[in-house]
């Protein structure tokens, strides 16, 4: 049984586990950003421009993929819900953004990596990449364990006597009578968390990080493997209005990212570089 309350009471004020779950992810991959590049030699002055620009390209693209993804009916019914953690509808109203979604975060966090990489530290963005891949494979444990918390994005129903099941009463006024179910919020962050210890791995001990973008498209292949593969498990979240060939609109969306990253990888060895060109900017 998973009835736990969302978050900490603090007077009138909720610190919701979500929330705080964003908050150790951010902190962590903060940590970790400062670690490698004291590693690389690199400047310590760089690690900050990159977190303000991670951070506004996952809330935004997250926000945005969620609405444009599973609630385009927003942009209609409640257009400043989109963009602000408000509701319109009956009222005005404190809301925090109750839809993110991963694909669109990671289209953002491209695309703001890129800026960074190219105005900032004037470095190649595949070596960013790889980098902030080894941060958000950790970080996305933390969201799903976010997830998990707030008895959101729920698994399909399963034998009572399976180890794994668990009732998520919280969700039964959306699921109705309250069964067991697979949690798919936990196998996520498991995966993500290997992933994490593979990259790591593989960052510390190999010459890989020198291949520019083999880590990176390593990082894509794998996660978006754990996500297609978990989304057999999931119940659909808002309108599937993308499907085929009994995919839904995670698969089918995490699909162009997993062939991207073994056009990454292939590529990544005409991008090799010395241990001295790591180091630049210094």
């Amino acid at each position: 049984m998973w009835d736990i309350t969302p978050g900490i009471q603090l007077g009138s004020f909720t610190l919701h586990f979500y929330s705080l779950m964003f908050i150790f992810a951010f902190g962590i991959g903060y940590v970790l950003m400062t670690k490698m590049y004291q590693t690389d030699n690199v400047n310590l002055k760089y690690v900050e421009p990159i977190f303000t620009w991670t951070l506004i390209g996952t809330i935004l693209g997250a926000r945005m993929g969620h609405v444009i993804f599973y609630q385009p009916e927003l942009f209609k019914e409640d257009f400043w819900s989109v963009f602000l953690p408000i509701s319109t509808k009956n009222g005005l109203k404190f809301t925090g953004f109750s839809g993110l979604a991963s694909h669109g975060a990671t289209i953002a966090v491209i695309l703001t990596t890129l800026y960074y990489s190219f105005k900032i530290i004037k470095k190649n963005p595949f070596w960013v990449y790889d980098r902030l891949g080894i941060v958000v494979a950790i970080g996305g444990a933390f969201v799903r364990m976010g997830n998990f918390f707030n008895s959101e994005i729920i698994g399909k129903p399963i034998d009572p006597s399976s180890p794994f099941a668990i009732l998520f009463p919280q969700q039964s006024s959306e699921y109705g009578v309250t069964v067991p179910r697979y949690p798919t919020q936990l196998f996520e962050a498991v995966g993500y968390v290997l992933l994490f210890i593979l990259l790591w791995t593989l960052y510390r001990k190999t010459d890989k990080k020198y291949q520019q973008g083999w880590l990176f498209g390593l990082f894509f292949i794998i996660l978006w493997a754990i996500r297609f593969f978990v989304e057999f498990l999931k119940e659909p979240q808002g309108d599937e209005f993308i499907s085929f060939a009994g995919l839904n609109t995670g698969q089918i969306l995490s699909i162009p990212f997993m062939i991207a990253g073994f056009i990454i990888m292939l590529y990544s060895k005409n991008l090799k570089i010395t241990e001295a060109e790591n180091a630049k900017p210094e």
